[in-house]
């Protein structure tokens, strides 16, 4: 009888077990796969990729009362792991008043120019700053991790005109051009605060957007630092004064390309596709100009015609073989735009003005990770970088 009682007993605690599990699968398993969707679909089917604010990333505070100042550059590298570049300078002496003699607060240090973060956002290492043998940036700008594991990192203020090169862990390895000898767009040995760099798998060679004081995109060898060849908007020879959009040029955009500026404005961006195709970002003019390899011209699109501003920023493109979708930051209107990529069509967007979660203060730099979430630095007074998880493609409104 008492036998009978405890097998009667261990038998409901066991189907119990069992319904609790069942409903436990039946109501957290989709939810899970929601959360999760497979980034290879992001190439298939219809609809706009959609993203979601992730506050967990990354984890806060920082190590060592760290504190971070404008961020400058974002990129992922084949671990998956996200490294920023950001300026210290930005930081102001009340943010950073643990750093003063005496201190004046628990908190903060300025942070190493470059971090490293992994997938949960805990800090793997951090270096960056003057040191033998290389002119470190008097204002950081940029970020690039090539597909051999390199850090390369500029600069875009007097008297930056060089593009560093650093091994993962922070070895010197190569220095384009010399700190304060920047002779103009003809000059085919140092840079003009430049922006961005990236390093093409195929030649091995280095696109340098360049930039804040030159016209043009100017190429070089990866390993050696050779001069390869330059080209300015259109493939023209670049020239060294300054030529921006206006609201009658932009109003008739589409046109002809003769009512769009001849020149580069702030060439702030260069990016490579899988298929070969150079992206160029011309900030001040709106817009984003495709080449080929050889700097022939190919096509173009004016990013938010509806403003003058600061507008294409930086690109990163979908993770899908076709690189299917381009995101593009947004510095004047604090947003990241999505675009397909095959006709660099808005199909999209993202983002608001505000220092809350989600929102920008100068949406700076952008990078993709395997997943197809995206990462996004702040600029100027925005001092952060902030992760959004894909979530899938929802249709079109």
């Amino acid at each position: 009888m008492t036998q009978h009682r405890i097998s009667r007993t261990a038998a409901f605690i066991f189907f119990s077990f069992v319904l609790v599990m069942s409903l436990w699968n039946i109501s957290c398993s989709p939810a899970e796969q929601a959360e999760a969707p497979d980034p290879a679909q992001i190439g298939v089917g219809d609809g706009v990729p959609t993203f979601e604010w992730d506050p967990t990333w990354p984890k806060q505070p920082l190590p060592d009362q760290w504190t971070i100042g404008g961020g400058m550059g974002v990129a992922v590298d084949e671990m998956d792991h996200i490294w920023i570049s950001h300026k210290p300078n930005d930081i102001t002496a009340l943010e950073a008043a643990a750093a003063a003699d005496p201190p004046q607060a628990i908190c903060c240090i300025p942070a190493p120019s470059i971090i490293e973060f992994d997938q949960e956002g805990n800090v793997v290492q951090a270096w960056g700053g003057p040191g033998s043998g290389y002119e470190w940036p008097y204002a950081e700008h940029g970020l690039t991790i090539d597909y051999k594991g390199h850090v390369w990192i500029g600069g875009h203020e007097a008297p930056d005109a060089q593009f560093l090169k650093f091994t993962r862990d922070g070895k010197f390895l190569l220095q384009i051009g010399r700190s304060g000898q920047r002779k103009g767009n003809s000059d085919l040995q140092n840079l003009g605060m430049p922006s961005d760099v990236s390093v093409d798998p195929t030649t091995n060679e280095v696109w340098v957007a360049d930039g804040y004081q030159n016209r043009r995109v100017i190429v070089f060898d990866a390993d050696t630092g050779e001069y390869k060849r330059h080209f300015g908007a259109y493939g023209n020879v670049p020239e060294d004064q300054l030529t921006l959009t206006t609201p009658e040029n932009v109003a008739h955009f589409g046109a002809s390309e003769d009512t769009l500026p001849q020149q580069f404005g702030v060439v702030h961006c260069v990016k490579i596709s899988l298929d070969g195709l150079v992206y160029v970002c011309d900030r001040e003019n709106n817009r984003i100009q495709v080449f080929d390899r050889d700097g022939t011209f190919v096509t173009e699109k004016v990013i938010n015609p509806d403003v003058i501003g600061a507008v294409s920023n930086d690109i990163a493109f979908s993770r899908d073989p076709e690189q299917r979708f381009m995101y593009v930051t947004d510095h004047a209107s604090s947003k990241v735009w999505i675009l397909t990529r095959s006709d660099m069509n808005v199909i999209g967007s993202f983002g608001f003005a505000g220092h809350f979660g989600g929102g920008f203060i100068v949406a700076h730099n952008i990078a993709t990770d395997s997943m197809n979430n995206l990462y996004v630095t702040e600029g100027l007074e925005g001092k952060r970088v902030q992760r959004f998880l894909y979530k899938g493609l929802t249709p079109a409104e």
